[in-house]
């Protein structure tokens, strides 16, 4: 199994022999559903294999084509252990999977590239936020978007209480006070001096910051903390014992608040730029400045396909059906291609795109 980057994205817009498989479905974590992964995902195989020989390929060929796919069926361990959806895709000499925290719609396409739409809101890295997971015993920083989440190493950044303290003097300074008043002064210290560590690291951001821990900790951090953009609501409970990935996740109903507050801003700026030439909802005009990295912010919508083609040294580009030669999802074009160049992409339902539209970018210029 890789493990899904944009190293792994452009691995697989590159341009493959043959005919390209890719595959989407749910699966279920624990309990006796897992079997159902293993059928689902048998049945979706059958349908490609379908898929394949429609598109005129021998029927012994296909078989012999979807072996890979066919092979991951009796690994017990991979279905197991899965999350909440499978991506997978196969090409002549490429095969790769992601088991990942999204529950997929079930979507099958058989072409000359990879369909990677479904993927984007996992790669789409301008909204970003932070995790403090902390107790008295440990310190984590965890810089996360909606569907990844990686430990970031601060210098200075206590371990935990015992180091952030000199417990000896602090003792000797509350000896003659007890109760839980002192607790919470020691705690207020150590949090004080977490916010000193963070300082630096946070100085010319405005990226939500938001806390993980017990509850009663996060009214004492609230009053420690400098950092203006400290999120009003936390993750309740002792993050000790939870991975980076499980708090991401934890993280996903509370900041889903701020990620609908970040997605009407772009709506608002593609209106404010809609009719003068820095917004557009023309398939066509998205696709070039796609590949000329000329989109700030793109809207897609899932579960559409625009067949065509692109033709780079013409800047072109034509619309034709699913089965055209060298056709591809424009759709999906656009969207990696957005993304690759450090745009922003929302692949939203087809009612929340502005206009309606399958697209709708906001132009750089």
């Amino acid at each position: 199994m890789s493990l899904l980057s944009l190293d792994e994205i452009k691995v697989l817009t590159e341009k493959q022999e043959g005919l390209c498989v890719s595959l989407f479905m749910p699966t279920h974590r624990m309990g006796s559903e897992t079997q159902q992964n293993q059928i689902r995902f048998k049945n979706m195989l059958k349908k490609a294999e379908e898929e394949l020989i429609q598109s005129g390929m021998r029927n012994t060929n296909a078989k012999e084509f979807l072996k890979p796919a066919q092979e991951l069926l009796s690994d017990l361990p991979f279905w197991r252990n899965q999350r909440d959806g499978l991506a997978f895709f196969l090409s002549p000499k490429n095969r790769r999977y992601f088991c990942l925290p999204v529950d997929f719609k079930e979507l099958l396409v058989v072409a000359d590239q990879f369909h990677l739409k479904p993927l984007v809101p996992m790669l789409s890295g301008d909204v970003r936020y932070y995790i403090l997971a902390i107790s008295k015993n440990e310190i984590r920083l965890i810089e996360c978007t909606r569907f990844s989440a990686r430990r970031v190493d601060i210098q200075g950044l206590p371990e935990n209480l015992d180091a952030a303290l000199n417990l000896d003097e602090y003792q000797k300074r509350l000896q003659r006070h007890a109760g839980t008043e002192d607790e919470k002064g020691k705690i207020l210290l150590y949090f004080q001096e977490v916010d000193r560590g963070l300082r630096p690291f946070f100085r010319d951001k405005k990226t939500p910051l938001l806390f993980a821990g017990v509850d009663y900790l996060f009214p004492i951090y609230r009053e420690a903390s400098t950092y203006a953009h400290l999120y009003p609501r936390a993750i309740a409970g002792n993050p000790e014992e939870l991975s980076e990935e499980e708090l991401m996740e934890d993280a996903g109903p509370v900041m889903e608040p701020y990620f609908e507050k970040e997605r009407k801003k772009s709506v608002n700026q593609f209106y404010e730029y809609y009719g003068t030439g820095r917004a557009s909802t023309g398939i066509e005009d998205i696709v070039k400045a796609a590949t000329h990295a000329r989109i700030a912010t793109l809207f897609v919508a899932t579960g559409v396909q625009k067949w065509g083609t692109y033709d780079p040294g013409l800047d072109r580009v034509i619309l034709s059906g699913q089965g055209s030669e060298g056709a591809r999802d424009l759709l999906d074009f656009a969207a990696v291609e957005t993304l690759l160049n450090g745009g922003l992409v929302y692949a939203v339902s087809p009612r929340d795109v502005p206009e309606k539209a399958a697209m709708a970018a906001v132009f750089r210029y």
